[in-house]
């Protein structure tokens, strides 16, 4: 049997996992999630210069539309950035991908209001988070497969959570950076212009970005060569059960995750009677728990099979959406804590198997594309709907529990994935990516 060193398809680094790949695979993601958190921020201000009104809440769903069209367009960046990343290689699908969010992010800040360009404004705004959205599409699911192609085989698992690490990280840096402008500036100022400066900022961080993806080596795909037909058309054709089972693997993390972290925010206010104040300060705490849970999650994943994980933290949400959202029905702030808080334990385990457990069912030549497409379409409809179905379920029924049997029927179709299909992404079938 030839030795690793001379196997072509050995990453880089078959022994280690250097920091700078950790860099390299996270910053995209840092960079999306981090505008998507200074808009939601900013939504009621960009509303009021992009789309002005009489009424304000006209004016604010009008900006959430323009939101909501960037995750439309996930789909199709999957689509698009799947096929660059498996015909002309995953470092130049992430090299796009990234200046694809860092340019549109920039001009977002400097573009003038409905007050100077007029309607133009307003549309000018959505055709860049529209390309915003399609680098959305390509850049996560590329950046877990470049992590674990490029990682030792004994650190698959851990390489692939930092793509989820980086994409939570983004969240809470555009978060902070939006809470600090909020707060060193006068509320006029930052009404006025003020709010533009974290869009601009975003510039930076796309370039450092850029900077260290284009100074990562990458190794050789021979494979990519031998693809007859486009890697889109492989992977529908030879690989559709791949991409059926990836989406309904990632039906219960789709759902979980922006029921958790986007709905509960209001749901606390609402159910359990929280000031705004105090829900989005529970939010952010158990958002640094999914943080800190993410890349341990997939250390452990690379010390056990991956099914066991799997099921763990998808029959957790399964036995235990109920009892978590009857704590958060509470009038207590420390209920309401500890309600969010297992919820934020099980996402966060689930976060840091499922990325290398995507990579490790799908076959290297149209990797990128079956995952993308899987992955972006279960993600892009069920996750971006969540918390419109979970307010729609509690007015239509009345049951404040409602969205806890939603999420609940979500894990019974992912954890029907993992049960039968567990030899899929065992341990056991690590080698095959390389």
């Amino acid at each position: 049997m030839a030795s690793d060193a001379s196997r072509p398809n050995d990453p880089i680094h078959p022994h280690h996992f250097p920091l700078r790949l950790i860099v390299a695979g996270i910053v995209g993601n840092m960079m999306e999630w981090y505008d998507f958190a200074v808009y939601g921020y900013f939504a009621t201000t960009i509303g009021q210069h992009f789309f002005p009104s009489d009424d304000p809440t006209t004016s604010l769903i009008a900006a959430f539309g323009a939101f909501a069209a960037g995750f439309l367009m996930r789909p199709l960046g999957g689509v698009v950035f799947g096929h660059i990343g498996d015909r002309f290689g995953r470092k130049a699908a992430l090299t796009l991908s990234v200046l694809a969010m860092a340019i549109p992010t920039f001009l977002i800040g400097i573009l003038p209001g409905y007050a100077v360009l007029g309607t133009a404004a307003a549309v000018l705004l959505v055709v860049l988070r529209m390309i915003q959205g399609l680098s959305v599409g390509g850049e996560y699911t590329t950046s877990i497969v470049f992590l674990v192609e490029e990682s030792g085989r004994k650190h698959h698992g851990f390489a692939a959570s930092w793509s989820g690490f980086g994409a939570v990280g983004g969240i809470l840096l555009g978060s902070a950076v939006g809470a600090i402008v909020s707060a060193a500036l006068p509320p006029e100022t930052v009404q006025s212009w003020a709010w533009r400066l974290p869009f601009v900022i975003g510039l930076f961080v796309g370039l450092i970005g850029l900077y260290v993806r284009e100074h990562i080596p990458e190794r050789a795909r021979p494979d990519r060569t031998e693809i007859v037909r486009s890697p889109i058309a492989e992977a529908f054709v030879e690989h559709w059960r791949t991409i059926l089972n990836i989406a309904l693997l990632n039906v219960v993390g789709g759902i979980a995750f922006y029921f958790a972290f986007v709905y509960l925010v209001t749901y606390m206010q609402d159910v359990g009677g929280l000031t705004e104040a105090v829900a989005l300060e529970i939010n952010t705490l158990n958002m640094v728990v999914v943080l800190v849970m993410t890349p341990l999650s997939g250390w452990l994943s690379d010390r056990v099979r991956r099914t066991p994980l799997l099921i763990v933290s998808i029959g957790g949400l399964l036995l235990l959406s109920w009892p978590l959202v009857w704590a958060l029905q509470h009038h207590s702030a420390g209920w309401n804590l500890a309600g969010q808080f297992g919820f934020a334990i099980l996402i966060g385990l689930l976060c840091g198997v499922i990325p290398v457990t995507m990579v490790e069912m799908t076959p290297p030549a149209v990797r990128c594309s079956a995952i993308s497409i899987g992955y972006n379409l279960c993600v892009g409809v069920l996750g971006g709907t969540t918390p419109m179905v979970a307010t729609w379920l509690i007015k239509e029924t009345g049951d404040t529990y409602s969205p806890a049997w939603y999420l609940m029927g979500a894990a019974v179709i992912s954890l029907t994935v993992v049960v039968f299909f567990p030899g899929r992404w065992t341990k056991e079938t690590e080698p095959a990516v390389e």
